[in-house]
């Protein structure tokens, strides 16, 4: 039996590790084998990883589309899929923020039918949008949970701050998905502690810190993609960085582990974190990712793992 955890208040039972869509952002990662992609979905399925993440904002909607194709044939209960609403797109490629009710109803709608799905389990505001008046989010989240069109809904990219404000507009806030990786762990000073109080499921993306915590680099690599501008895979901080998770490899050995798998495991440990969300190309990827679910680290382990990649 595939591992499974209660993703908060949410009541939904996720697999620790989830299948995220981001990679169909042509604009951040160029053009990617859609066909790949879906077979490496469907292998997700059979490895028991129940939980997939994607957003609208995914190449305007092509990672949802993707992911209907994909699921097509599977049973529609065994899976936990979560999109994200914020960004709307137009036709000419131009997109701007908006929270607003009709528009949370409108994409919801449009995300169901570009999936095939009756209903989406879980709905977040990708990232919080100032002209929108919380409590009109919350009118529309509240419909389409009241419609059955969504099971519940949460934030992405959201402040505590931002959080507690949406509560407090009557929002029933249930999960939270933010940026986490053993490289960059702010979120642990403010973002988990207020998730866990508040038995919200915690979801974290870019674990693997957009490739950097696999292993695979070696500092002296460059890059065609977004990662071309930033500073962690440039110069010395990106060659420091390799060595580091080079180091990584003799801890994950002694558990019989691959680096990703060690690091995986190592992030899911954390009890503020229900979920790691993982970007998958193919279908060998997701086997290796899988199988982080259900292994750990001693706890000296562990500790010895943050402190290898504390650079």
């Amino acid at each position: 039996m595939a591992q499974r955890v209660r993703f908060g208040k949410t009541g939904l039972e996720v697999s620790t590790i989830c299948f995220g869509t981001w990679q169909l952002s042509p604009p951040f990662w160029g053009v990617q084998d859609e066909q790949e992609i879906a077979k490496a979905i469907r292998r997700a399925h059979e490895l028991g990883v129940n939980f997939i993440d994607t957003a609208g904002a995914y190449g305007d909607g092509l990672a949802e589309r993707v992911i209907g194709k994909a699921i097509a044939g599977l049973p529609r209960s065994e899976l936990v899929i979560c999109t994200k609403v914020c960004w709307h797109f137009l036709p000419d490629g131009r997109r701007y923020a908006d929270l607003s009710g009709e528009y949370v109803i409108q994409y919801c709608q449009e995300a169901m039918r570009r999936m095939g799905v009756d209903y989406i389990d879980l709905l977040l505001c990708h990232s919080f949008e100032p002209l929108t008046d919380p409590s009109d989010t919350v009118e529309g989240m509240e419909a389409l949970v009241k419609q059955g069109k969504i099971r519940a809904y949460g934030v992405s990219n959201w402040t505590v701050e931002q959080m507690r404000m949406g509560i407090a507009a009557g929002g029933n806030y249930a999960a939270c998905q933010p940026r986490y990786s053993l490289l960059r762990r702010d979120i642990e000073e403010d973002v988990l502690p207020f998730c866990q109080s508040n038995d919200i499921g915690v979801m974290v993306f870019s674990p693997l810190h957009r490739g950097l915590l696999t292993g695979k680099y070696t500092g002296t690599e460059t890059f065609s993609d977004h990662r071309a501008n930033s500073p962690d895979f440039q110069g010395e901080r990106f060659k420091a960085a390799c060595q580091a998770v080079g180091k990584v490899a003799g801890i994950a050995g002694k558990y019989g582990l691959t680096t990703v798998q060690a690091v995986l495991a190592a992030t899911i440990m954390h009890t503020g974190i229900h979920s790691a969300i993982v970007g998958v190309k193919l279908p060998a990827h997701i086997e290796e990712a899988a199988g982080a679910m259900g292994k750990a680290l001693s706890r000296e382990d562990y500790h010895n793992l943050r402190k290898l990649l504390a650079v």
